[in-house]
C-alpha cells in the first residue's frame, strides 16, 4: 500500500471513530468539497423542546430557520425552546418578520392556491380527520396562506425536511406546546 492511501485509510479510520460509524469503508473516495449535504429528515429523536442559544435576542419571538429546519421561541435570557420542523420545499420557502393573527384548535384545511394553481376552491377536510394536514393546532401568519401547524399521521416523516408548501409544519405533540406558549401578534421571523 502506498503513503498516499495508508493515510487515506488512516484519515477515514479516525472519521469513522469521530462520527462513531465503526463500518467505515476505507476503500471510499473522499467526499467532494463541493457535494451538498443531505437533507436532515426526521429529527425528532429525543425530548423536546431543548433549550439552546437564541438566534435573535428579542424575547418572545418564534425564529424560524429554513436551513436548519428548526423553530425557536426565544427569552428573556438569551436561550430559546426549540423544535424541529418541515419548511416549505424549493421556491415555496419564504424569508422575512410577519406575526401571528389567528390561533385555530384542529382548524379545517382547503389547499392553497399555490397548489390549486388556478383552479376552483376544491375540497375541505374537516379538524380532526386523520388526513387533515393542518393537525391539531395551527398559528395563523399575516403572510398569505401561510401557517405553523400541525401534521398528519402519514406526514409525521416530514418533520425536518424542506417538503411543506410554505407552511412550517410540526409534530402535533410540539405545536400544541408552541401553542400554549405564544399569543396573537407574537412575531414570526423566518431566516436562511
Amino acid at each position: 500500500m502506498d503513503r498516499r492511501r495508508l493515510l487515506a485509510s488512516l484519515a477515514a479510520s479516525f472519521a469513522a471513530v469521530a462520527t462513531g460509524s465503526a463500518f467505515a469503508n476505507t476503500n471510499a473516495a473522499a467526499p467532494s468539497r463541493t457535494a451538498k449535504p443531505k437533507a436532515r429528515r426526521n429529527a425528532v429523536g429525543g425530548s423536546w423542546p431543548r433549550t439552546v442559544a437564541a438566534p435573535v435576542q428579542r424575547p418572545g419571538t418564534i425564529v424560524v430557520s429554513i436551513n436548519k429546519r428548526m423553530l425557536y421561541l426565544t427569552r428573556g435570557d438569551g436561550t430559546a425552546l426549540a423544535w424541529p420542523v418541515a419548511v416549505g420545499r424549493s421556491g415555496m420557502s419564504w424569508k422575512g418578520e410577519t406575526r401571528i393573527v389567528s390561533k385555530h384548535v384542529r382548524p379545517d384545511w382547503q389547499a392553497p392556491s399555490s397548489i390549486r394553481g388556478g383552479r376552483g376552491p376544491g375540497p375541505i377536510i374537516p379538524g380532526g380527520a386523520p388526513n387533515n394536514p393542518m393537525g391539531e393546532r395551527a398559528l395563523v401568519l399575516e403572510k398569505h396562506e401561510i401557517a405553523i401547524h400541525g401534521t398528519s399521521p402519514s406526514m409525521r416523516g416530514s418533520i425536518g425536511s424542506a417538503s411543506s408548501a410554505g407552511c412550517i409544519r410540526m409534530l402535533n405533540e410540539h405545536v400544541v406546546d408552541l401553542y400554549e406558549r405564544v399569543r396573537v401578534g407574537t412575531p414570526v421571523i423566518s431566516i436562511a
